[in-house]
């Protein structure tokens, strides 16, 4: 059978499975995709995107998805890719509880010849200790009735230049079979390298290192910005400076908070899994800590600078502009906007909020609603709509202090405005 007559089954169309599915539908593939969400079944089967995202709305009108809330559509996979959430608890546990259900119900319509595919963030070892004993329960055998693969998903939401169609990815199989079946499919849809790993716990940990990697890096320069706060040294000055090194430098950026589903999540899977082997993973974990505490570091800005203007934050209403955790997306997974505002209403703040990719999760209806409303304002998403704020706008509106904490606005404009400003590790 040739790959363009074959058969995909997603499970899972979120930000990882539906790209991925719009993607292999363009490819030439049959694409079936299973989600519980009737809205967004509906939505995808209607050619729309259920994401707030304008690639994926011009892509699912012009390539055929079939949506449906009924696992038996797994049978008719030649190939069954699991794209579903690896979150953690609010104790920081793994919950692997979405992968196992997947599996569970690829076990219970699985036929043989299929190559089963997991996507989602692990930790090394899931495929072969939590993946495969399911998978085998009923007597099929891997190699034989089946073929086991892991390549996991590298997706950038709202990045116009890296996308499913181009970022390189790694992948691993239980045999060289299942390897072999693997990377081909993926060569057949995506235009970048796909580069095979020895083992499927060597492809599980590469995810896991690409965001340590980056988790421990942000971890470094928000240390820099509280030392750097104290010192009266603009961090950003200093992370300009330090680019011009042509090697062995990567710039990295402090920020009031870490959020999405990886870099805040995928730490805790290999350091949880490292824990039940003996190992402590003290520098991730330092890096965890770190960066949780931005959003409370943020607000005791914005406590310090509203007491230098005079008034307390109990009692005063404090104005959010962002509840996405990255720009000009409508992903709020593990966004700093819920610990800031938690950490606001504990000091007896009023919050109001604004969002314009997320218009029905905050309070106000519109950015100037939101200024009318607000005696202080802290930016916790650097939409493009946000961009264009003023000393004047902030001034008209009699907004006292402004704590900037993604660093993108004029802070000597606003300063010399004589707006109470502060940015982090500025």
């Amino acid at each position: 059978m040739s790959q363009n007559k074959k058969t995909i089954v997603i499970i899972g169309l979120g930000y990882v499975g539906l790209p991925l599915a719009c993607l292999a539908a363009e490819k030439g593939y049959r694409v079936l995709g299973h989600a519980l969400d009737e809205k967004k079944i509906a939505m995808i089967n209607a050619g729309k995107s259920p994401i707030d995202d304008p690639l994926l709305n011009e892509w699912l009108s012009r390539v055929s998805i079939t949506a449906s809330a009924d696992p038996a559509i797994i049978t008719e996979g030649d190939i069954v890719i699991s794209c579903v959430p690896t979150p953690v608890d609010r104790s920081h546990t793994p919950d692997l509880g979405p992968v196992r259900d997947s599996m569970e119900k690829v076990r219970a319509h699985m036929r043989d010849g299929q190559l089963i595919v997991l996507e989602s963030t692990i930790n090394p070892g899931v495929s072969e200790e939590v993946v495969l004993p399911i998978l085998e329960r009923d007597g099929k055998k891997v190699g034989k009735d089946f073929y086991l693969a892991h390549c996991p998903e590298r997706i950038n939401p709202g990045d116009p230049k890296w996308n499913v169609r181009n970022i390189p990815r790694v992948v691993g199989g239980f045999d060289a079979a299942s390897l072999r079946r693997a990377k081909e499919f993926y060569e057949s849809i995506i235009e970048a390298e796909i580069h095979p790993m020895k083992s499927l716990k060597e492809a599980e940990a590469v995810k896991i290192v690409e965001n340590s990697f980056r988790d421990v890096n942000i971890a470094f320069v928000n240390e820099l910005a509280k030392s750097f706060d104290i010192l009266g040294i603009d961090i950003l000055d200093v992370i300009e400076g330090a680019k011009t090194k042509p090697f062995s430098f990567m710039a990295h950026y402090p920020s009031a908070g870490i959020g999405g589903h990886c870099i805040p999540v995928d730490p805790y899977y290999l350091i949880e899994r490292a824990k039940q082997s003996g190992f402590t993973h003290e520098f991730l974990q330092l890096a965890r800590d770190i960066n949780n505490s931005m959003p409370a570091y943020t607000v005791g800005k914005l406590l310090r600078l509203m007491n230098a203007a005079g008034k307390a934050v109990k009692g005063s209403t404090v104005g959010l502009l962002g509840i996405a955790y990255k720009a000009n997306i409508d992903d709020d997974r593990e966004s700093p906007f819920y610990k800031i505002q938690d950490e606001l209403k504990e000091l007896g703040a009023s919050v109001e909020s604004f969002d314009p990719h997320l218009p029905k999760k905050g309070t106000a209806s519109s950015l100037k609603e939101l200024l009318k409303k607000s005696d202080a304002l802290v930016l916790v998403t650097d939409h493009k709509e946000f961009m264009e704020l003023t000393p004047n706008l902030l001034k008209e509106n009699n907004i006292l202090a402004f704590v900037d904490g993604k660093n993108v606005l004029d802070k000597d404009a606003m300063i010399d405005a004589g707006i109470h400003y502060s940015g982090i590790g500025r």
